[in-house]
């Protein structure tokens, strides 16, 4: 957001629009800096009689230390005339204080752009009379989009800034992407948490666009069965496994990521097992069955 740093000025030029790609320190509009430039002019008299005020003041203490060393004057009034000193120096210093926040508000008068970038909105209106923060325009920094992609708890929990993320646009356009930050808390009102997925330069994504995709999780080993070897029991995962007495043991599991037509075992099944690769919501546990060694058909 570029925003106007001073107030009561009228915006007196616009140098920019929607779509302008603009280089850092560009101009971007001029306010009206007539009652500014007047401001300063009067400063800088401020600022001059205060250097008079110190020279009398400076001169003056001269002459009574001159006078005072023939005693002609008390230590009090000598005193007075140090003071006098020290009170135009203050005056001085805040003199030109003053002048330089008239030149600060002066400089605030010209908005350009603090980065290069796209100008994506421009809210400043020709002549309208502005209040300090007023919002004149906005710009995508560098051209740069990043995908802010809505993750639960779970999810959350394996996702590293540096992980590549894969994504689908409205059109079809396909995009890689790395993530740059991880939100460290989740919304109250969704129980989700924002990835921000930094996306290269002039990809096509716009601002406001929705878009889905997948960030790729590091590779570890796994214990993986098919999928068809699972079956739901009362809303919880099985594996059958086959014993050296020919019957089936029905064996809760914990499943995790699925690939392809592989899921991932994460406990409740330990390597080696003959597993039931299909057909195990027609069995119970204890059921005795016989091995049938499979077929080749015949060509």
């Amino acid at each position: 957001m570029i925003n106007a740093e001073t107030s009561s000025l009228r915006i007196a030029s616009l140098e920019a629009d929607v779509g302008s790609r603009v280089k850092k320190g560009q101009l971007l509009a001029t306010l009206a800096s007539e009652t500014v430039l007047a401001e300063e002019r009067k400063q800088q008299a401020v600022v001059a009689q205060a250097v008079a005020s110190l020279e009398q003041a400076n001169s003056n203490d001269r002459r009574a230390r001159i006078v005072g060393q023939g005693g002609a004057l008390s230590e009090q009034q000598r005193e007075e005339y140090r003071i006098k000193v020290a009170t135009a120096k203050a005056d001085l210093a805040g003199a030109r204080a003053e002048l330089q926040t008239t030149r600060i508000r002066l400089k605030q008068t010209r908005i350009v752009a603090v980065d290069d970038g796209i100008i994506s909105t421009r809210t400043a209106l020709l002549g309208k009379v502005l209040a300090a923060g007023d919002e004149l325009f906005r710009m995508v920094r560098d051209g740069r989009i990043e995908w802010q992609a809505e993750l639960d708890a779970r999810q959350l929990a394996q996702v590293q800034p540096g992980q590549v993320a894969r994504l689908t646009l409205p059109s079809g356009q396909r995009l890689e992407g790395q993530v740059r930050l991880v939100s460290p808390t989740l919304s109250t009102k969704t129980s989700r948490a924002l990835v921000y997925v930094a996306l290269p330069t002039d990809s096509g994504a716009q601002a406001g666009m929705y878009a889905s995709g997948q960030i790729e999780l590091p590779p570890r080993e796994a214990l993986t069965v098919p999928d068809t070897a699972v079956i739901l029991r009362d809303g919880r995962p099985y594996v059958f496994t086959l014993g050296e007495d020919m019957r089936v043991v029905q064996r809760p599991v914990e499943v995790g990521r699925r690939l392809e037509q592989s899921v991932e075992i994460l406990s409740g099944l330990n390597e080696p097992a003959r597993i039931v690769r299909a057909g195990g919501a027609f069995l119970n546990d204890g059921t005795s069955v016989t091995l049938v060694q499979a077929q080749v058909a015949q060509p």
